[in-house]
């Protein structure tokens, strides 16, 4: 499993690189993260004791909840699924139910694992790759060398082979190289060497093929497209899983899989080759037996908006759904058996990060059960001006950085000042406080306004440097600014 080395302190660190500040959730999901290696390194006896230690995340919109899951499931090579709280509905109610959750999560794994095979066998197949381009440029080369003989000779080129220029204009011509070919063997029987073998042009073809001369051309293939297999769960999924369910079980009726004619380029082709190849080599059984492993010792499921789900003590009607769902996602949560066309996946050892802004209902409003499976409470803090200030120029995929890039597409270079940092960082946390608090995400819409007329301008001013100062941002939102109710609405 990639990544399982890392110490707490390490994956600290590299969450640090995205996200700022929120120490204490950092160290608490580095930490259970840690935990899940841990436990699989002891003995059995012991290993199913240790059960997962939940984690609780608490705080406002935009203070960095979801993006410290999404840089944790990029971190870790544990099958990971982030899901919202609010699509799931009780049984009898039309929607998702929640151990839909698991089988999503079974999925995940078994494209990872599938991902990791395929890695370990893309270097194999190349060679059969390399003869099926061949046949596909040159039919009947390697078959019938006769047939072959007669396609040298012939004016027209073979099937699956156009004459069509690339990028680099440059047209081959199968006439030319099979004389050149022919000549060839003509040197060779005057200086008594043997002659090569009939199907040198089917050669000259494959050096070309390997220098990459041939990637642009075109040639005429069957693509099989494999139907999925129908799932047994379409009676209690979704809208969406009954009509794929139906659908598989019809394409298993027409003959289960899709054969198309397509013309394509030989760089294409190469892919789609290869995949067929993979897919061929890959034992099945192999892969869901280690998705079902991974997924059930180290699985990591986040279930944001879980405040939305919360029922208040004088809440009535449509609050009993959500109360529900609580109910139907705490047997999840303990662990339980859930069926799933891959086979059934226990849920006791799955990790659960849930998070919600709690602006409106408390994590007290939670069903006392459902409270007491997440024992870590993290609380985030609010973004302020100096944090605010660090996003915008610190992370590596800060804003700053983005909109320096997309601009530079155009030949336009982007200066932004300090000052300009210093004043959009106000702006945010003004605008945060009077309006509603939307955290970091303000800033987006701070940037797109402070910037609007540059991007829509790029063009014009291509191998420019353009300067972006306080007095610049000032004068783009000191309209907006200034009127509580524009700045609602706008910013």
């Amino acid at each position: 499993m990639e990544n399982e080395t890392l110490t707490p302190k390490q994956i600290v660190e590299r969450l640090d690189q995205y996200i700022i500040g929120q120490k204490e959730a950092k160290k608490a999901v580095a930490v259970a993260l840690r935990n899940r290696f841990r436990r699989l390194k002891l003995d059995e006896n012991i290993r199913d004791e240790v059960a997962p230690k939940n984690i609780l995340m608490i705080g406002p919109t935009g203070c960095g909840k979801t993006e410290i899951a999404r840089r944790l499931a990029k971190l870790c090579g544990a099958p990971f699924l982030k899901v919202e709280a609010t699509k799931y509905t009780e049984v009898g109610y039309v929607g998702r139910d929640v151990e839909s959750m698991v089988r999503d999560l079974m999925s995940v794994g078994i494209k990872d694992v599938k991902a990791e095979m395929e890695d370990k066998l893309r270097d194999k197949p190349l060679a059969s790759v390399e003869e099926k381009l061949l046949d596909l440029l040159l039919p009947g080369s390697r078959e019938d060398k006769s047939k072959a003989k007669k396609e040298e000779k012939s004016d027209s080129m073979p099937q699956g082979f156009l004459t069509q220029s690339g990028p680099n204009e440059i047209t081959f011509d199968l006439n030319k190289i099979a004389a050149e070919v022919q000549k060839e063997n003509e040197q060779a029987s005057q200086n008594n060497e043997a002659p090569k073998e009939e199907n040198s042009t089917r050669e000259k073809f494959r050096q070309m093929l390997r220098e990459g001369k041939l990637e642009d051309r075109e040639v005429e293939m069957v693509v099989h497209k494999a139907a999925p297999m129908p799932s047994m769960e379409i009676i209690t999924g979704s809208l969406d899983d009954i009509q794929s369910g139906v659908q598989g079980i019809m394409n298993m009726i027409n003959g289960g899989s899709k054969s198309k004619k397509r013309s394509v380029t030989v760089r294409e082709a190469r892919k789609i080759l290869t995949e067929e190849t993979l897919e061929n080599m890959i034992d099945q059984d192999k892969v869901i037996d280690e998705a079902k492993k991974r997924v059930e010792q180290s699985g990591i499921i986040f279930i944001d908006e879980i405040d939305k789900i919360a029922v208040r003590g004088d809440s009535h009607g449509q609050d009993v759904s959500r109360e529900g769902v609580q109910r139907d996602i705490l047997p999840i949560v303990e662990g339980s058996n859930v069926n799933t066309k891959w086979g059934v996946i226990d849920t006791t050892h799955i990790l659960f990060i849930a998070a919600g802004a709690f602006s409106v209902a408390a994590p007290s409003d939670l069903i006392p059960e459902l409270q007491g499976r997440f024992p870590l409470r993290v609380e985030l803090d609010s973004l302020h001006k100096e944090d605010f200030i660090r996003i915008l120029q610190e992370p590596k995929n800060s804003l700053i950085m983005q909109y320096s890039s997309l601009l530079s597409t155009e030949g336009v270079t982007l200066d932004i000042t300090k000052d300009a940092i210093e004043k959009m960082g106000s702006i945010a946390e003004e605008v945060n406080k009077t309006a509603e608090n939307i955290g970091a995400r303000r800033l987006h819409t701070i940037m797109e306004k402070v910037l609007s007329d540059i991007n829509f301008e790029a063009d014009e001013h291509k191998g420019e440097t353009i300067k972006v100062d306080a007095a610049y941002v000032e004068e783009k939102l000191s309209d907006i600014t200034k009127s509580q109710d524009l700045s609602r609405y706008i910013l």
